[in-house]
């Protein structure tokens, strides 16, 4: 047996029950195509990531887990998938694949999927058997093909709109020329939803998830797992004007969070519990609070799902004491752990998100009627102590590439460069997402910032963004680089994500205070400086601290002085 194959079987080797990897793992998001590029064409691939895995090793993450690299259109790039079994030729080949999952396992990093089970490309094969098919057909089941309404069926099937913007449903012409049945699509018209109460569907995502377990992979982060099921009968839905589109504040919603959505993840639950390595899902399910994505993390179902109440928590105190105290209540409540996110491919970048103004505390819907740009400096202090705080939480975290490098949103990308669906379906009300997903620098002196060696880049990179490159950071002992890779050794060796949580009272209403084992953190989100206590020694802090203060927008990790 070789060394990587050696390695390999240990990380499939099954742990005591409650000491599965996935209960502390910090776990490292790839959206592949802005991460590392290595064919030059300005699209990142599997080969740039494979040439970058001794970087992540060294930043000291557990697990990467990769946004969609398999085959698709790229209309929403890589959420519409026309191949759950291939690698779209962007990214590279299933060799490729094999090359980079074997390369991590050799640094002891496992690999996470994304698997988007609500909705395919409308090039999929299905669907575009099914354009061709009769309504009614064993072809249209699968997916959410409806009758309209009004007199000659011209009226969609109800008033649902999509997360992009637009109506969700779209009428197909049907193969003799006549306007005919209508399909549904939450997202955008070129995703079709799936119809998860076919037992087709049900089967041909059993050999997805055993095509990419074979192959090794740790697990699936799955996309809109609370979306999968509708409400019989589908009434219509108006939602509220203050409504998050995913669902995220929402308490009744016909298209999300359906009872009958948790038999399919009990189903998946026993088909990844036949392999070794404690293989683990994660669910994407916007809920409106804690308690409730916590059914997604039964023991039967699920084992982590990403904790969106905490993300979209302002930068508050008394909000982050309540948020944090009631996951810590709901998750292990199911056996589950705690699983903290600030940033990823779908959010405004926490470096920015949390110096908006007070009437877009998270971002939602920022675009070119938001009266301000957020403060970079206010952004990137912040930024840095929320991560402080949340790396020393007991649970499991999830980082997204390039917030070690203190990068913000870039809110002024050219109107002509955005390829985001929600610009074009919101007529640019909102930016979307391109913002957080502008590929990183990693050398501030190469081509494309070291993206790659041509100087093509499918979202432009700022010129600003040399100075927050890798190469510049890790020469740095006080930038943000080097400050989440103390945070996280620091974080393994002192077993925090296993330990628990205490409160720490004494500091006022303005500091969330806790102690997690012999670790006691410090986090100031006030207008005033904080002292520390005597018998205290600083293990470390997100920012300076003049005259042993705290000051505000800063966060400390204390040891009790030997």
């Amino acid at each position: 047996m070789t060394s990587t194959q050696e390695d390999t079987a240990a990380l499939h080797v099954d742990a005591e029950p409650g000491a599965e990897w996935w209960r502390t793992a910090v776990i490292y998001q790839i959206y592949p195509r802005s991460f590392a590029d290595a064919s030059g064409d300005g699209i990142g691939d599997l080969p740039g990531i494979t040439g970058r895995l001794d970087e992540l090793a060294s930043l000291g993450v557990d697990a990467i887990w990769l946004s969609p690299f398999m085959t698709s259109p790229q209309r929403d790039a890589g959420y519409d998938v026309a191949d759950y079994c291939d690698v779209d030729p962007l990214f590279g080949t299933v060799a490729d694949f094999d090359d980079m999952i074997e390369g991590a396992h050799a640094r002891g990093i496992r690999v996470i999927v994304d698997l988007v089970p609500n909705h395919s490309s409308d090039q999929h094969a299905w669907f575009q058997r099914a354009l061709t098919a009769s309504p009614g057909s064993r072809e249209r089941a699968r997916y959410m093909f409806r009758d309209g309404r009004g007199d000659q069926g011209e009226l969609p099937p109800n008033n649902w709109e999509s997360v992009f913007g637009g109506p969700a449903w779209t009428r197909v012409t049907e193969p003799d020329g006549s306007p005919g049945q209508w399909y549904l699509h939450l997202f955008d018209m070129s995703q079709p939803d799936f119809d998860w109460s076919n037992d087709e569907v049900r089967e041909e995502f059993r050999r997805i998830l055993r095509f990419w377990l074979d192959r090794g992979v740790d697990g699936f982060r799955v996309d809109v797992a609370h979306g999968l099921i509708k409400k019989p009968g589908l009434p219509d839905y108006t939602p509220p004007a203050e409504a998050d589109s995913m669902g995220g504040n929402e308490a009744d919603v016909p298209y999300w969070g359906q009872e009958g959505v948790h038999e399919i993840y009990r189903d998946w639950h026993d088909l990844v519990g036949e392999y070794a390595g404690d293989r683990a899902l994660c669910a994407e399910a916007w809920l409106p609070t804690p308690e409730k994505t916590a059914l997604w993390v039964r023991p039967d179902e699920m084992h982590q799902a990403f904790n969106f109440a905490y993300l979209q928590t302002a930068w508050d105190a008394a909000a982050l004491r309540e948020v944090i105290t009631e996951s810590l209540r709901a998750f292990p409540a199911v056996g589950a752990p705690g699983t903290w996110v600030l940033s990823n491919h779908d959010v405004v970048r926490h470096a920015s998100r949390l110096a908006l103004a007070a009437d877009h505390p998270q971002g939602h819907g920022i675009g070119p009627a938001t009266p301000d740009k957020p403060d970079l400096e206010l952004g990137l202090a912040r930024a840095r102590a929320a991560t402080t705080l949340m790396l020393a939480l007991p649970g499991s975290a999830y980082l997204y590439q390039g917030e070690e490098l203190g990068l913000p949103e870039v809110v002024d990308l050219p109107d002509d460069a955005r390829q985001d669906p929600t610009w074009f379906r919101t007529h640019g009300e909102r930016y979307g997402r391109d913002g957080c997903r502008v590929p990183i620098p990693w050398a501030a002196d190469e081509l494309a910032y070291g993206f790659n060696d041509t100087g093509e880049s499918w979202l432009p990179l700022p010129a600003e963004w040399a100075r927050l490159a890798r190469d510049v950071q890790a020469a740095d002992p006080d930038s943000t680089l080097s400050l989440y890779t103390r945070l996280l050794a620091e974080r393994r060796e002192r077993g925090l994500g296993a330990g628990s949580l205490e409160w720490v009272e004494g500091f006022g209403d303005d500091v969330v205070a806790f102690a997690n084992g012999a670790t006691t953190v410090v986090a100031n989100l006030g207008t005033a400086p904080v002292a520390l206590p005597d018998d205290a020694e600083v293990v470390l802090a997100s920012g300076p601290l003049p005259d042993g203060l705290v000051p505000p927008d800063t966060a400390v990790w204390l040891a009790p002085n030997r």
